[in-house]
């Protein structure tokens, strides 16, 4: 869950796109390459423009995804591709949104680009993504009074970071991280383990909150596997250990518009947990019926497909921009 990316300045090279027909006086929607650098080390990603009138300046949104290896499309391939941050681009394209949405290090193009995995923690991601958004809003075609931060999962709490450096118009905030790391792992993981573990777990996340070495005694064998390889790994500690020190609700700041919403189906960032956040933020979550990738309910992991009530969503809060 762990693999990201650094960067401070930014500039943006377009390397090829592709583009459809327009009509007259109107420039055709178009997808193009873009890089920005900072330290040295490229990062890539997908600008996306709608076709609008020439000369005209369009709305724009940052797209940042969620935790791990998860690239520009919201994919963690080759087992998860649900293809999140691509469908949002194309329903924000249908209101005229242009977006750029990116490959975090450790992913797709960019990969790591010589940094050490071992070394990233939460700030590394937030340059990174202040640098795109940066990057974004120097774009010919972009509105720089009306961009956006669109945020899905641990996106949202990189969003909200990201705005407290930033001038943004709005922050979309999709089942966002709400509370802290460890915390939120533990209502995940209680759901699927025994009492005996629960405990277990409890001890191992105070002990590593207090800098202790970490005792997995009477934890089953699954679970202490899962959570040495995944969580509390060599490479991952560092990441870990500064995303937990978070509690979102703290960063959060009123000012820019907020759309907030939670899953009604979403096992990773239940509703329940959302209200000290919305508190912060003095709005009221939306409640979606969908889970955590936007799907509806039954829907497969890897069907590319957003929920109606996603898009609806989208559509509403945009039409108070």
């Amino acid at each position: 869950m762990i693999l990201t990316a650094f960067l401070t300045a930014a500039v943006l090279v377009a390397s090829g796109g592709t583009a459809t027909a327009a009509a007259p006086g109107t420039v055709a929607a178009s997808d193009r390459e873009v890089q920005f650098v900072s330290d040295g080390v490229p990062a890539y990603g997908t600008l996306h423009v709608p076709a609008h009138r020439a000369g005209a300046r369009v709305p724009a949104a940052l797209l940042i995804p969620g935790s791990g290896p998860t690239n520009r499309d919201g994919d963690e391939p080759p087992t998860v591709t649900p293809g999140t941050l691509k469908l949002l681009a194309n329903a924000l394209d249908q209101d005229g949104v242009a977006t750029l949405r990116f490959d975090k290090y450790g992913t797709g193009r960019t990969g790591l680009g010589g940094l050490d995995p071992a070394a990233l923690d939460l700030p590394t991601f937030t340059r990174q993504a202040v640098a795109a958004e940066q990057t974004l809003a120097k774009q010919p075609e972009v509105d720089r009074d009306e961009v956006s931060i669109v945020g899905h999962s641990e996106g949202g709490l990189q969003a909200m970071l990201v705005a407290r450096r930033v001038r943004v118009k709005s922050l979309v905030l999709l089942a966002p991280q709400d509370l802290r790391l460890l915390d939120l792992l533990k209502i995940q993981l209680d759901a699927q383990v025994t009492a005996a573990d629960q405990t277990a777990l409890s001890k191992v996340i105070t002990d590593f909150r207090a800098g202790r070495e970490l005792d997995y005694t009477g934890m089953s064998t699954q679970l202490a596997t899962f959570l040495q390889q995944a969580i509390f790994s060599p490479v991952n500690t560092r990441f870990v250990r500064s995303d937990d020190a978070v509690y979102p609700p703290s960063v959060a700041r009123p000012g820019p518009r907020v759309l907030l919403t939670c899953g009604t189906q979403d096992t990773q960032v239940p509703c329940w947990t959302t209200s000290p956040l919305a508190a912060a933020l003095r709005t009221l979550p939306r409640p979606l019926p969908v889970d955590h990738f936007q799907h509806a309910p039954g829907t497969r992991v890897n069907d590319q497909v957003l929920d109606p009530s996603v898009v609806t969503a989208l559509r509403t809060f945009l039409e108070h921009r």
